[in-house]
């Protein structure tokens, strides 16, 4: 009599992140301020940005589906609202992404700089390894990791560049375009670097193991 056996599977990214149901209803807070903002004003764009959002995690309780993107997207909702509204400049909605997205290109950048990439980093914690990895130790997983974390320094830099120079410009609408534009599918791409960088120190870790597995065994039979 055959078993069947479940294995545990580790959700993906997209997963992570809602779906592609959770990358078009990030974006529907935003694009709601923007619309309301423009036909009624900024008090009516904030009250219906932070509607829309709570809006998402009903919507999100009556299909069954992940919370945890939904709520995390209403408390970035309600920050950039609460900006905005005390400042009463629209753009102000657009405030912490662009802060945020200049933090992270410092951290980011920093990182590359003490010779300890983040994305690698955040790799051999997952993979709950030593203080102190081995895997630094290796030029071909470090370059790896260094062009991974590299392209989201390159990711942050421009979202920075380009909506701070919108937001000086007092451009709303584009502002949300590029929100949008810049958001999930650069992270997308910066994504697949990353999976590029781990299957490389992956299988590069498996090759070390192997040949440690062989030294000890070659070992074990000489003194046999």
């Amino acid at each position: 009599m055959s078993e069947t056996r479940t294995e545990e599977r580790t959700p993906t990214a997209l997963e992570r992140m809602g779906g592609v149901s959770g990358l078009v209803y990030a974006s529907v807070p935003t694009l709601a301020y923007v619309i309301v903002n423009a036909i009624a004003g900024l008090n009516a764009a904030v009250v219906v940005a932070v509607g829309a959002s709570a809006g998402l995690i009903v919507l999100r309780l009556l299909r069954k589906e992940p919370l945890q993107p939904a709520m995390s997207g209403l408390l970035g909702v309600v920050v950039a609202a609460a900006i905005a509204y005390y400042t009463g400049s629209a753009e102000g909605y657009f405030l912490p992404g662009i802060w945020f997205s200049l933090a992270m290109t410092v951290v980011f950048t920093v990182s590359l700089v003490v010779r300890r990439p983040l994305v690698g980093v955040i790799w051999n914690v997952m993979r709950s390894a030593g203080p102190d990895p081995a895997w630094r130790a290796d030029k071909t997983v470090l370059r790896g990791f260094d062009v991974a974390t590299l392209t989201f320094v390159v990711v942050f830099a421009a979202r920075f560049f380009v909506q701070d120079t919108l937001y000086d410009a007092g451009s709303t609408g584009w502002l949300a375009f590029a929100r949008i534009a810049m958001g999930y599918p650069l992270l997308g791409l910066a994504l697949l670097v990353v999976y590029w960088a781990v299957r490389r120190a992956n299988r590069r870790g498996a090759l070390t193991d192997e040949a440690n597995e062989r030294m000890v065994s070659q070992t074990v039979e000489a003194r046999s």
